[in-house]
């Protein structure tokens, strides 16, 4: 099953680790999970004024939930004994503070890859097309990035899929001449 990641984080520099903020997760099924981060595991005086202006300002602290418990409902998001693939976009921040969730790399979950695909990376594979946006999104919200993320691959697949038919097709046409 694939699983679309979206995160929004405080970076604050090299002397403090990456926080999570908020986290939104769509399934390839279509089930969707989003979770806040509780005041009490952030130090949210290390946000610079974009993070403030942009992500802060849109989140529902009154809703938030401790690190612990958003690991313990991804993992019954996915699947305890799940073979999940992570799909992100510009993912490399997003799967750091996935996996921080857990506690190192080699905690995850048992069956969990040790890495994220990341779907700019698929798109410049293809000929780094422009990528559509999804009708109505909401920036910066992890969960509404999420699902961005999910449409925006299912275009690219379904670009790429029509590409290497009409290559085949060509293929096959040349052979025949």
């Amino acid at each position: 099953m694939k699983y679309f990641l979206d995160t929004e984080f405080i970076e604050a520099g090299p002397e403090h680790p990456i926080q999570l903020l908020s986290i939104g997760i769509v399934a390839e099924d279509g089930r969707e999970y989003y979770a806040v981060v509780d005041l009490i595991d952030l130090n949210l005086h290390l946000a610079d004024d974009w993070v403030r202006d942009n992500v802060i300002k849109h989140l529902d602290f009154s809703e938030g939930k401790r690190r612990k418990v958003i690991a313990k409902e991804i993992i019954e998001f996915v699947g305890q004994k799940s073979n999940p693939s992570w799909i992100g976009y510009y993912s490399d921040y997003d799967w750091v503070v996935l996996c921080q969730l857990f506690g190192r790399m080699i905690d995850l979950p048992v069956g969990w890859p040790k890495y994220c695909l990341d779907l700019k990376q698929m798109a410049i594979e293809c000929v780094n097309p422009v990528l559509p946006d999804l009708p109505d999104k909401i920036e910066h919200h992890a969960l509404w990035d999420a699902r961005e993320i999910k449409y925006r691959y299912d275009w690219l697949m379904k670009q790429y899929t029509i590409s290497y038919i009409q290559e085949m097709e060509e293929r096959t046409e040349g052979n025949r001449t």
